[in-house]
C-alpha cells in the first residue's frame, strides 16, 4: 500500500525468507538494507516483517506504548512455545517493578559484594581443590562457568550459616550440576525459537573479552597497568584482595572501553515489537511509515549501530581504546549523518524492555575478570589460534557465542 516501507515476499510462497533469515539472519538483513534501505518489510513463515536499521529512529520505537507496539505478547508465545507454560496471571510489569530494587536501587551493592564473594569460591577454589599447576580448560566453558555458578549462588541463596568447608563445597557442587543443565537449555534454544529471548549473556561476554585481551598485547597491557593503578591506590593489591568496592569498579575507563567494544561486536538482540493497531511511525529524518496490525516490528542494532561504519572506523576490528578520549576519559560521542547517537550501541536493549539486570552483568563481568588477571595466569594453547566465527544460530539471543570453543591454559598462583 502507499506509504507502507517497500515490501520483500521472497521467492518461496509463505515461507518468504525464513531459510535464509534462520541460517544467518545479519548476512541477510544487510542484504535487505543495501538492496531497500533502512527500512523494509521481508515476509518470514506467514509473518510480515518490518526491519528497522535507523539508529536515530530507535528511541521512539522503543518507547511507544504497550497499546501501539507490545513486547509482552511475543513474549508470552516464546514461554509457551518454548517450555509448554501459560501464566495467565502473569505480569511483567510487576515483575519488574518487584526486581528494580534489588537489580537497579537499593540492594546492588549487595548483590555485587556477594557476586564477589561466590566468584573467588568457584574460580579459586574450586581451581585449587580439583588441580595443582596448569589445566587446559575451552575459555568459554571456563567464563561461562564460572559465572553462572556464582550467579546462581548469589541470586538464588547459599548454604544455611553457619558457612563451614563443607557448606561451601555443597555450594559449588550443586551450583557445578545447575550450570550443566542450564547449558543444555541454553544449547537448545535456537532449534526452539527465534526471537528476543536473551539468556546466559554473562559468560559469553567475558568469554570474548579475555579473547581479546589474549590476542591483543598492547590491550591486556593497558588493562593490567589501570588494574595496578586503581587496586594500588585503594589499598587493595591484587593478590591480597578480598572485596572489590563499587567505586572501585567505577573507576576502570580502560577496562570499560574494553567491555564496550567486546559489546558492541559481540551482542546481537533482536528488539522486537507487535503491532498493536494500524498506526503511523513517524522516522528521525521526518520520513513517516504506516505499519498493520497483526505485523511484527523488528530493530537489530548489531548491524547499526554496532557494526556501522558511517559511525564506527573499522567496525569489524577490535580497538580497545575505541571508547576512550585522548585524554583517558570515557568517550560517548559519536555521530551518523553528522547527528550524534543517543545510543552507540545498544548491548542491553532499549526503552520499556531494557534489560533490568545490566548493572549487575556489568559489575559481575568486570569482577571475573579483574579475579583473573590478578589471581590466575591464562594463556592460549596456541597462541595464533583464530578467533572464531560466531555460532550464526544465536543471532537475535543476546551474546553472541562462538562456533568452537578456544582451548586456554589455567592456573591459579600460589
Amino acid at each position: 500500500r502507499p506509504g507502507e516501507p517497500p515490501l520483500d515476499l521472497g521467492s518461496i510462497p509463505w515461507l518468504g525468507h525464513a531459510l535464509e533469515f534462520g541460517r544467518d539472519a545479519a548476512s541477510f538483513l544487510a542484504r535487505m538494507k543495501e538492496k531497500h534501505g533502512d527500512i523494509f518489510t521481508v515476509l518470514v513463515g506467514g509473518r510480515h516483517v518490518t526491519v528497522l536499521l535507523d539508529p536515530h529512529s530507535y528511541e521512539r520505537v522503543a518507547w511507544e506504548p504497550r497499546s501501539r507496539l507490545d513486547f509482552h505478547a511475543y513474549a508470552a508465545f516464546l514461554m509457551e512455545r518454548i517450555f509448554d507454560v501459560q501464566l495467565p496471571h502473569y505480569s511483567p510489569t510487576e515483575e519488574k517493578a518487584r526486581m528494580r530494587p534489588t537489580l537497579v536501587h537499593r540492594d546492588l551493592q549487595a548483590l555485587t559484594e556477594a557476586m564477589f564473594t561466590n566468584l573467588r569460591s568457584v574460580l579459586l577454589v574450586d581451581a585449587t581443590e580439583g588441580a595443582s599447576g596448569w589445566r587446559e580448560v575451552g575459555l568459554l566453558d571456563l567464563c561461562y562457568g564460572s559465572l553462572l555458578r556464582a550467579g546462581y549462588l548469589t541470586l538464588y541463596g547459599v548454604e544455611a550459616s553457619p558457612r563451614t568447608p563443607e557448606s561451601q563445597a555443597q555450594d559449588r557442587a550443586h551450583s557445578a550440576d545447575v550450570y550443566h543443565t542450564f547449558r543444555q537449555l541454553d544449547l537448545m534454544l535456537p532449534k526452539l525459537a527465534r526471537g528476543s529471548l536473551s539468556v546466559g549473556n554473562m559468560g559469553p561476554a567475558a568469554f570474548w573479552l579475555l579473547l581479546f585481551l589474549l590476542k591483543n598485547p598492547e590491550a591486556l597491557a593497558a588493562v593490567r597497568g589501570e588494574l595496578e593503578r586503581v587496586l594500588w591506590g585503594a589499598e587493595q593489591p591484587g593478590s591480597q584482595m578480598t572485596t572489590l568496592p563499587q567505586k572501585v569498579l567505577d573507576n576502570m575507563p580502560v577496562l570499560d572501553s574494553v567491555l564496550d567494544e567486546t559489546l558492541r561486536l559481540t551482542a546481537a538482540p533482536f528488539i522486537t515489537r507487535e503491532v498493536v493497531v494500524d498506526m503511523a511511525m513517524p522516522m528521525a529524518d521526518g520520513r513517516e511509515f504506516s505499519l498493520r496490525r497483526g505485523d511484527r516490528l523488528l530493530l537489530f542494532p548489531f548491524l547499526s549501530p554496532q557494526r556501522d561504519p558511517d559511525i564506527y572506523s573499522d567496525p569489524e576490528t577490535f580497538k580497545y581504546d575505541r571508547f576512550l578520549n585522548a585524554d583517558g576519559s570515557e568517550k560517548r560521542d559519536f555521530y551518523k549523518d553528522g547527528k550524534r547517537l543517543k545510543h552507540p550501541s545498544v548491548p542491553w536493549g532499549m526503552g520499556h524492555n531494557q534489560c533490568l539486570g545490566r548493572g549487575y552483568a556489568v559489575c559481575s563481568i568486570k569482577q571475573f575478570v579483574v579475579l583473573v588477571l590478578t589471581h590466575c595466569d591464562l594463556e592460549l594453547v596456541r597462541a595464533d589460534v583464530e578467533v572464531p566465527e560466531f555460532d550464526l544460530s544465536r543471532y537475535g539471543f543476546g551474546l553472541l557465542q562462538p562456533e568452537l570453543d578456544v582451548p586456554v591454559r589455567f592456573r591459579v598462583r600460589p
